[in-house]
């Protein structure tokens, strides 16, 4: 996964509160903004234990809530320094847990594994129920959307809606194709999942190109889609679920080659520090584990991490403050335009959660 998103918060001087906050409206409560209001004052009194200024707080405060046209489940990760927001980041779902925190980095590992694995997709819904011949009366609907799995839950890619007459579909369905082409082109989708009426949508998926057929996945019984959230949400939640992104697999494969020939790789939260502190690090790949108890020394740059005080202290760094690991590690892979992906324990146990893929090997080192 590329962290570009987070480049313009790390460019802002902290220090900086990060909020985590469930800001689903749910209907069977009376008054559901007041809801969500009520978590954020419990928020804001950690903020103010932590030591937050006043004037982050108040900008944090203007925030919290403001995604109220979004439906279903969601949350916020809301972040502001000096009395300006610094960044927001809608949730496709809600955190664990509502969390606040005020410290020199933002905390901004929950927002990346939220917005993980990052699936490129087209979705296309073809609406039609009538008769199977071109001289039939009625119309074919299409529905098509293009986004960024689950990131468009809650952030909307670009969505096409348009009605054709049954006899000019096997005309115009190579023109829609070419249309969704164009679209899915942007974007490089992975996936292309096509829902609907078998004839319908059979017309068009053979009007498509060879590639982007060859990435076709047919689904059924799918109803209709919720305004403002993504098309054929549900049947994507379940081709998803436990999926990694081609390119994020295609990082780990390299992993495990290199592991196994025991050449351009680290693991282990040491070897890997070392390897961002000289901006050799292409790809880290991390279990999540938001319990985690490590800690990191950090300086005012990127690179600049390390276990010990001492051992930043001994650079001639100055300016130092301790941080958890994660958070450390997010600054560092954005400063260094490395990527970051998410592992599933269950399918690559990293000692200490962590494991880097390099740049380039080392030969002096055997690294």
């Amino acid at each position: 996964m590329r962290l570009s998103f987070l480049e313009p918060l790390y460019k802002q001087p902290g220090p900086f509160a990060s909020v985590y906050l469930d800001t689903s409206r749910d209907p069977a409560i009376e008054d559901p903004d007041a809801a969500v209001q009520l978590r954020w004052r419990r928020l804001r009194d950690a903020l103010m234990s932590e030591g937050a200024d006043g004037d982050s707080v108040t900008a944090v405060a203007a925030t919290v809530g403001s995604d109220a046209d979004v439906p279903g489940t969601h949350g916020q990760a809301v972040f502001t320094a000096h009395g300006h927001l610094a960044l927001l980041g809608e949730l496709p779902a809600p955190p664990a847990r509502d969390t606040a925190h005020f410290g020199t980095l933002p905390d901004t590992m929950p927002l990346i594994v939220q917005r993980a694995p990052g699936i490129p997709y087209l979705a296309v819904h073809v609406h039609y129920g009538g008769r199977h011949s071109t001289d039939a009366t009625g119309t074919v609907r299409i529905e098509a959307e293009v986004g960024t799995w689950p990131l468009t839950k809650v952030t909307p890619g670009h969505r096409l809606d348009e009605e054709i007459p049954v006899g000019d579909w096997t005309r115009t369905a190579g023109e829609v194709g070419r249309e969704l082409e164009g679209h899915a082109r942007r974007i490089d989708v992975e996936t292309v999942v096509v829902a609907g009426d078998v004839w319908a949508r059979g017309i068009l998926i053979h009007r498509l190109s060879a590639a982007l057929r060859g990435r076709v996945t047919t689904v059924e019984r799918v109803g209709e889609s919720e305004p403002g959230r993504a098309l054929l949400e549900q049947r994507l939640e379940s081709l998803f679920t436990g999926r990694m992104a081609a390119h994020d697999r295609a990082l780990l494969d390299a992993f495990l080659a290199e592991r196994a020939r025991d050449w351009a790789f680290a693991e282990g939260l040491a070897p890997a520090v070392s390897a961002l502190q000289r901006g050799r690090v292409k790809a880290l790949f991390l279990n999540d584990h938001p319990e985690s108890p490590f800690r990191l020394w950090v300086g005012p740059e990127p690179g600049q991490l390390a276990l010990t005080e001492e051992e930043l202290s001994s650079y001639g760094i100055r300016e130092v403050s301790e941080e958890r690991a994660d958070t450390a590690l997010a600054r560092a892979l954005v400063g260094t335009r490395a990527e970051l992906v998410v592992v599933p324990e269950q399918e690559l146990w990293l000692s200490e959660g962590v494991g880097v893929l390099l740049r380039y090997a080392d030969p002096a080192s055997g690294e």
